[in-house]
């Protein structure tokens, strides 16, 4: 388990590599890098996660060093390893090195094919530095990690305009939930001092009063924050906009890690959403009309990655849902199905749009 950072220095050594390299790599060599280092990634963190089952001890934490120091306050980059970021670290090298590989065959003769596995591999690593920082500090700068990759790989082919537009579009959206975040992170701070994830979950129902004012407003910007990146209403207008990118980055994103993230951070705080319980029913009436308003959405829709995009917001309303109403392990084993599910799904629509010809209006596929 001492190699549990591993996971996170392959991924930013390949998008290091592939930055500074850029067109000067051949195809072969930027795939090569790319898909190589997310599969190492994968690697360690299956070695990881079966020295962490084998060794029975719920947590382990990892300290590296102290990132900054100010006032007392020193959040360090620290890996914390349980249940629920094991969970998500095995999906996302697990199936972001699935995505890699079939990227790998997809974007070839594409111009900028280094600098797609660049913001592929860093898009990773920042997803793995989110999952498995021990402090909301880190968290945070996981979650900013990933935005800035997704700005970058939906505005990929940046020569269209449109496809820019909803670079800009994806970005400004999650960034408005993101100050929600921050809100929250400033309001769990003025309350327990800390800002590590451990200690303010296990001293939520000391620390804070059940149904005040401060605990429905931290649970409230918490959930705001999350809404933002899973695209939940009123916060969802992005993600189908966001199908302007290469159809891997569909399925990395909108399947696999980015949107989940907001799954995955509601979870991680129950114990502080908790002491709010009008904010937990909020949560999951949210989600009831975000899966319905989704649903009914894609109905209507000819673009075949736009009705994939319509179905990952409903499924994230499902797995909401089901986080409001506190059945965690059912909205988790929903979002890990889905991880799978979905990316085949967008795999598979990227191989039809290519044997079509670039084509993506179901009706024009034949019967």
């Amino acid at each position: 388990m001492s190699t549990l950072y591993l996971t996170i220095l392959f991924p930013l050594i390949g998008f290091v590599l592939l930055a500074v390299g850029r067109d000067k790599l051949s195809e072969n060599v930027a795939a090569i890098i790319g898909v190589g280092s997310v599969g190492l990634s994968a690697l360690f963190a299956l070695l990881a996660g079966l020295a962490f089952t084998s060794s029975g001890q719920p947590v382990f934490v990892q300290h590296l060093w102290t990132w900054f120091n100010v006032g007392g306050f020193a959040p360090g980059i620290t890996l914390h390893l349980d249940g629920l970021s094991l969970l998500m670290m095995g999906m996302i090298t697990g199936v972001g090195f699935l995505i890699h590989i079939f990227a790998s065959w997809y974007m070839r003769g594409e111009d900028g094919y280094a600098r797609f596995f660049s913001y592929f591999n860093l898009f990773v690593a920042s997803m793995l530095v989110l999952v498995l920082g021990d402090n909301l500090a880190l968290l945070f700068l996981g979650w900013e990690g990933v935005g800035l990759c997704s700005y970058l790989l939906i505005g990929f082919y940046y020569s269209n305009p449109a496809n820019g537009w909803a670079a800009i579009k994806a970005f400004t959206v999650t960034r408005v939930g993101d100050v929600f975040l921050l809100i929250a992170l400033f309001l769990l701070y003025q309350q327990f001092g800390t800002l590590n994830t451990q200690y303010i979950v296990e001293n939520a129902a000391s620390v804070m009063t059940q149904s005040s004012s401060l605990s429905i407003w931290t649970a409230l910007m918490l959930f705001l924050g999350a809404a933002g990146k899973s695209a939940q209403i009123p916060l969802q207008t992005w993600l189908a906009d966001a199908m302007a990118g290469p159809t891997p980055v569909s399925a990395l994103i909108h399947a696999a890690t980015m949107v989940t993230a907001g799954v995955y951070l509601t979870s991680r705080m129950h114990s502080v959403i908790e002491m709010a319980p009008a904010v937990m029913q909020f949560i999951s009436i949210t989600g009831a009309v975000t899966l319905l308003v989704a649903g009914f959405a894609a109905l209507v829709q000819t673009d075949i990655k736009r009705i994939l995009a319509y179905s990952t917001m409903s499924q994230l309303g499902y797995m909401f849902m089901a986080v409001g109403a506190e059945a965690y392990q059912a909205g988790l084993f929903h979002m890990l199905a889905h991880a799978f599910f979905k990316a085949l799904l967008f795999l598979s629509s990227g191989a039809v749009i290519l044997a079509c010809h670039h084509e993506q209006n179901i009706f024009k596929m034949g019967g």
